[in-house]
């Protein structure tokens, strides 16, 4: 039986048939893989064609190509790297800066600690801080002190 010329050509011709399979098997799953990839990787379609086109191909050094030709983010790493950069910006931004000097003040601040600089006041009705340009207190309403005080003509 070892040496049945019919046996031993129909046991090559399975592994064949199987090793043709896994082959073909491994090539569609490369090509839906790069075309599953380069779809979260760009917007282009001619891009994931061209793509998914190399990889049918070309096969395994296809596969190599688009590795070191594809995006290095995809769309989704992308627009979070866009948002945490914009938040970034935002909270420097909205750091306080000392008109004299020009060093980061905190928000609660009367003066800045390095240059002596008068960054707000104080109400002296409700004591809560008053920016210097403000004219009068947001909080109790009160007109910031060295103002005059408008008096309606129509009352005299």
């Amino acid at each position: 039986m070892a040496n049945d010329p019919t046996f031993l050509s129909s046991v090559i011709l399975i592994m064949v048939a199987y090793g043709g399979a896994f082959l073909a098997a491994l090539w569609l799953a490369l090509v839906i893989w790069t075309w599953r990839d380069i779809r979260n990787r760009s917007r282009d379609l001619i891009v994931q064609l061209l793509a998914a086109l190399v990889v049918a191909v070309l096969n395994l050094p296809g596969v190599l190509v688009y590795m070191i030709l594809r995006p290095a983010l995809t769309i989704e790493e992308e627009y979070q790297r866009t948002l945490e950069e914009e938040a970034l910006l935002v909270s420097v931004e909205n750091q306080s800066l000392c008109p004299g000097c020009e060093r980061h003040v905190d928000k609660d601040w009367l003066v800045c600690p390095t240059c002596h600089t008068k960054l707000k006041i104080n109400c002296q009705h409700c004591q809560k801080l008053m920016e210097l340009s403000w004219d009068i207190c947001p909080y109790c309403d009160t007109p910031a002190p060295g103002l005059k005080l408008q008096v309606d003509p129509v009352e005299n």
